[in-house]
């Protein structure tokens, strides 16, 4: 069966959102991002994106390069509230959805056509976040993840894009390399040296060449040049989630002792969502006392996976949880309602310095083990 693939993208996301709540800011060019020097930009608008500057850039060569910008310390708490409402508006009427990232949403809708006109089922969708939120967004929808996300590329801002089946070829031919997902910076580099511009080039390149110079990326490459992806949409659960626990081997009241064994889980489960690229918004405590009684609370928090910002949060819930000063059997910290990402959407407060230091121990801990490396509160009075 053919299937029937829309990817949705929410257009400037952090811009469009300080645009609804600052109208002011509509038609200028506005950079999100840190507003020191030392900053990094996390989102632009399109206005700002005509001089050069883009997401990932230093703050101070952006301001340089667009010095009518408009530099807004992002609110991550507000654009999850946001990213969350939209959700919801899927959940209510897509048959299977995947959230891929804060802003974009896979639907499969497969076997649809027999009840409704896709095309007009997903424009109904679109214009009903739109009505609900004020919040532009663009989709594209054909035969499998990797056109629909280019189509929607093409669409913006704030289109849609129809691909069917016989178009693919014709569509995908005439564009930039650039434009297929997962070719980066330095891919992109080499398939030019090689004397590869279009799409249409990289789709006529023998594949057991590409499959030589890139390896098992090479065949990913070549099958999207082709408009061939078979990957699934994954359904989304907010019960996704990674956690830790501990029981100690003695019943213990010594909360200093537990503190710095809470460091130590959130440090070793939040290297986990950034190895596996997840973003959290929920953070759970537990605890179980010496009766067996077992308490937990949980706290919504804005997308991240830094270690540094979800500390403070696990403690403050171990200290509201902690009430009845019973000896304490378990202590446990999950993090869940994932989604895919990376902790640069926390770049509103970290300068380029903090992202590069998680870079570096991330790195690190790859190559020589997670107990590499850890916050000095972590190691005291913890037998590994």
């Amino acid at each position: 069966m053919i299937k029937s693939i829309v990817h949705l993208d929410l257009d400037t996301f952090f811009v469009s959102v300080e645009r609804l709540v600052n109208t002011e800011l509509e038609g200028k060019p506005v950079i999100i991002g840190g507003t020191s020097d030392r900053g990094v930009v996390a989102s632009c608008s399109y206005e700002s994106r005509k001089f050069g500057v883009h997401a990932g850039m230093p703050m101070k060569m952006a301001r340089m390069m667009c010095r009518d910008a408009i530099i807004v310390r992002g609110d991550m708490e507000l654009y999850s509230n946001y990213s969350h409402t939209v959700t919801d508006i899927i959940a209510e009427r897509a048959p299977m959805y995947e959230k891929a990232s804060i802003d974009e949403h896979y639907i499969d809708v497969t076997g649809m056509d027999r009840f409704f006109g896709l095309l007009q089922w997903t424009q109904e969708l679109r214009q009903a976040i739109i009505k609900n939120t004020g919040l532009p967004i663009s989709f594209g929808l054909s035969v499998n993840k990797t056109v629909s996300k280019i189509a929607t590329g093409e669409a913006k801002p704030n289109g849609e894009l129809f691909v069917q089946q016989d178009a693919v070829k014709p569509f995908l031919s005439p564009l930039s390399i650039r434009k297929i997902p997962m070719i980066g910076e330095k891919t992109y580099r080499l398939l030019r040296s090689m004397g590869i511009v279009t799409i249409d080039t990289l789709s006529q390149m023998p594949v057991e060449m590409l499959q030589r110079v890139m390896g098992k990326n090479g065949i990913v490459v070549w099958e999207k040049a082709n408009g061939i992806d078979r990957t699934a949409v994954h359904p989304y659960h907010e019960a996704k989630s990674v956690s830790t626990e501990n029981t100690f081997e003695q019943d213990s009241i010594d909360i200093v002792r537990m503190k710095e064994i809470l460091v130590k889980m959130v440090e070793k489960v939040s290297y986990e969502l950034r190895d596996k690229q997840k973003l959290t918004s929920c953070v759970t405590v537990k605890i179980r006392y010496s009766n067996f009684d077992t308490h937990t609370l949980q706290k919504q928090v804005p997308y991240t996976a830094f270690d540094h910002v979800l500390i403070p949060v696990v403690k403050e819930l171990f200290d509201r949880l902690y009430q009845r000063r019973m000896l304490i059997r378990l202590i446990g910290v999950r993090f869940s309602s994932l989604i895919t990402g990376t902790p640069q959407l926390n770049m509103f407060e970290d300068s380029t310095e903090m992202i590069n230091l998680y870079q570096a121990l991330d790195r690190m801990r790859d190559k020589y083990g997670r107990k590499i490396v850890r916050r000095g509160v972590a190691c005291e009075k913890v037998g590994e």
